[in-house]
């Protein structure tokens, strides 16, 4: 079996400062953004998102931090998600 290269990394502000328990996870077939110790978001090689069906909108913190690894906001989400641009899955 070939070893997958993971790499995480604590999300930063955009003043550069390290936020506790906001987590990117660096993978050979995408991106993962984890709060505290739910995976929230997916994007795979080809820039296709997915994201969590339980814990995508949980609360206002991991929505902030959502909204920022994504570069959208929370109503820009929503429709992606209400036009299948967006895939809600079992992430977790």
């Amino acid at each position: 079996m070939k070893p997958t290269k993971i790499r995480v990394k604590h999300m930063e502000s955009t003043r550069g400062n390290k936020i506790p328990n906001q987590f990117i996870i660096y993978t050979e077939e995408g991106e993962y953004f984890q709060s505290y110790n739910s995976v929230i978001a997916f994007i795979d090689t080809k820039g296709k998102v997915y994201l969590d069906c339980d814990k995508w909108d949980y609360s206002k913190t991991t929505g902030k931090y959502r909204n920022l690894f994504l570069g959208e906001t929370k109503a820009e989400t929503e429709e992606k998600i209400k036009s299948g641009e967006y895939k809600l899955v079992n992430l977790n």
